[in-house]
């Protein structure tokens, strides 16, 4: 009966009570949108590098190895020998190594030398490999492979010659070994998308002629003489290293930390992510409680909305007092309403939600590589959803609270 009634006065009332329901909506929606990108983010930040067991470099801490060697943030404080990357790379542990070798750039991207296994080992997003649509991987020593990021600002296409400068901010470029763009890797959204990628072999070549940082001056070898040398590299800035049992992850780990020729340091991509969160991810948090109070603000809204109209059901409420109507049903007919409206927001809301991931989940993973999926609502959702329509419940007390103690005499006085 009570049911009825209030699905009666809220019918009665559309116009209001649905742009309280709207407001209520769009609250959710945000909220709960802000949460799948909240988790979408993590999930594509833990994503970067997938199928990796270990990175190796230099000694320093776990966060900046990381970052140079996969986010090509910064710089590594030494490079690791090849001689010792080949006793890494001969222990009976590791199924296959990829070296990277940073330092040089392009046009303000990173330049990372490395070999055909990079293309065959690196994956994201819980395996996703490597996509060359346009193109082929690096067949000769001047070969490059560009990120989609460095093909889309810089506009280059298939056979674009390309010249490397020295260095991250230097204005000494490599122009008299240019290199030719010979694929561009898809859209992945991690860094590789913002990297120019050759051969370790190419970053020997284009430093044949240097020393000690600078280029010996007046010497340059022709390229035909580069190309019959021995570019066989003297060290190497990182390595991702996968094992063949994950049983044997920690042992490899402690002995490349103990590694007695030089320090080094093995890091598990996952912890090293894990930390690298906690000191990112307090924009979350902020973002959190910036979409809590817009939904603070649509109950405030629900709530004083029930105060205004409590005016103009004076005489309702009057009349259902005559009627026999306890306080309590009264109060339980405002609740009621004020959580059935809280109940529709929120199930218009999960309906702009997902039509909106439906609409821009493409876009999104395009151009900023956060895949967000179109899941039903998890249980941190309906605990969320339920929560809406609780609180959209308590809000209402104070005005139900003031509507049954109005005096039946009160509601029947007509007022001049």
């Amino acid at each position: 009966m009570i049911l009825r009634l209030a699905i009666g006065s809220l019918l009665a009332r559309a116009l209001t009570v649905g742009m309280t329901v709207l407001a209520i909506a769009l609250s959710v929606a945000l909220f709960l949108g802000v949460e799948k990108m909240r988790t979408g983010a993590r999930a594509s930040f833990a994503d970067t590098i997938s199928g990796t067991d270990l990175i190796v470099g230099a000694r320093s801490g776990a966060v900046q190895l990381l970052l140079y060697s996969v986010f090509r943030i910064g710089n590594a404080t030494n490079n690791v020998t090849w001689e010792s990357y080949q006793d890494i790379a001969a222990r009976p542990e590791v199924d296959w190594i990829v070296p990277i070798s940073l330092g040089d750039s392009h046009r303000q991207f990173r330049v990372m030398g490395t070999t055909q296994a990079f293309f065959e080992h690196y994956s994201y997003r819980g395996g996703r490999s490597l996509d060359i649509p346009t193109g082929h991987g690096l067949d000769d020593l001047y070969d490059a492979v560009i990120g989609a990021d460095v093909a889309a600002t810089l506009g280059y296409e298939v056979g674009d010659p390309i010249i490397v400068s020295h260095g991250l901010a230097s204005f000494t470029a490599h122009d008299d070994q240019p290199f030719r763009v010979a694929g561009i890797i898809a859209k992945t959204g991690t860094p590789v998308d913002r990297t120019v990628i050759v051969s370790l072999e190419a970053i020997e070549a284009i430093h044949v002629d240097w020393q000690s940082g600078a280029h010996r001056p007046g010497q340059t070898t022709p390229v035909e003489v580069i190309r019959t040398m021995d570019l066989t590299p003297s060290a190497v800035t990182a390595a991702l290293v996968g094992v063949r049992s994950r049983l044997q992850i920690f042992s490899l780990q402690r002995w490349i930390n103990e590694y007695p020729e030089e320090p080094l340091l093995a890091v598990l991509p996952g912890v090293a992510l894990g930390e690298l969160w906690q000191i990112v991810g307090v924009a979350e948090t902020a973002l959190m409680a910036v979409s809590v109070m817009v939904v603070v603000t649509a109950l405030l809204g629900m709530m004083a909305m029930i105060f205004s109209g409590l005016n103009e059901r004076r005489r309702e409420m009057a009349i259902w007092r005559a009627m026999g109507a306890r306080p309590a049903t009264i109060l339980g007919l405002l609740v009621l309403e004020a959580m059935l409206m809280a109940a529709a927001g929120a199930a218009l809301g999960i309906a702009i939600l997902y039509l909106g991931l439906a609409l821009v989940q493409p876009w999104i993973d395009t151009a900023f590589g956060i895949w967000l999926p179109i899941n039903p609502p998890a249980a941190r959702e309906v605990w969320v959803l339920a929560t809406v329509i609780g609180a959209a419940g308590l809000a209402s007390l104070l005005p139900a609270i003031r509507a049954y103690r109005l005096s039946l005499a009160d509601g029947m006085m007509v007022r001049i």
